[in-house]
């Protein structure tokens, strides 16, 4: 009587192992144009501390400092929450706006760990680049990027403990308030670039500056 065979040796699955969560799919990033910034969204693994504490926002300022003076690449405008960042940058074209954010990411990483004493990548998973293509666009972001901490704390029924102005982001160093808004102190070399497209720079100041005390826009 013949033996049976013996099962067939089942294979380790390639690639990274499934965690059960699903990530930004890996679609094409867009396409980069001189005259359009993109607002991008970083999202930090969880065990990282609180990037809103001293310790760890005082490093990720020196981080943006250390591309400012990347060619081709700018950051123009920024805030810091406690486990995700937004900025908007513009670059003359696509290579350029990947390696200016890699760069950035690869200092804040090493920012971050040094203050854990910690090894590896912080981010969660890949960022999101969307396109601001006209000057309405780019005011709705302005506001949801220097007023994001006000729009979180109003999701949860605390929006009276915000600050008009976020401490922890590049409003200090933003001139498209209202007269009247009281900025935190501009301390040290600036963390950002002066924009350079038109829709960036001046366009979007014709539909009016920001009110540090309008409701926090949704999403933009």
């Amino acid at each position: 009587m013949a033996e049976p065979e013996p099962p067939p040796r089942q294979r380790r699955p390639r690639g990274r192992p499934k965690t059960g969560k699903a990530g930004l799919p890996h679609r094409a990033r867009p396409e980069v144009s001189p005259s359009h910034p993109h607002h991008v969204t970083v999202r930090m693994k969880r065990g990282t501390w609180n990037l809103r504490a001293q310790r760890c926002f005082r490093p990720i300022l020196e981080a943006f400092r250390g591309v400012r003076r990347r060619p081709g690449f700018r950051v123009t405008h920024f805030s810091v929450q406690g486990n995700h960042l937004h900025l908007i940058a513009e670059a003359s074209e696509r290579r350029a706006m990947s390696n200016g954010l890699r760069a950035l990411l690869i200092r804040i990483a090493r920012a971050l760990n040094g203050v854990m004493h910690a090894r590896g990548s912080r981010f969660a998973d890949r960022y999101h680049e969307s396109v601001l293509r006209t000057a309405s666009s780019v005011r709705r972001c302005l506001r949801y990027v220097l007023e994001n901490h006000a729009r979180h704390l109003t999701k949860l029924g605390k929006g009276h403990l915000a600050a008009p102005v976020d401490r922890f982001s590049s409003a200090a160093w933003f001139d498209g308030f209202r007269p009247g808004v009281a900025l935190p102190p501009a301390i040290g070399d600036p963390p950002v670039t002066s924009p350079r497209s038109s829709l960036l720079s001046h366009a979007w100041r014709t539909l009016g500056l920001l009110d540090a005390f309008e409701p926090p826009r949704p999403t933009p």
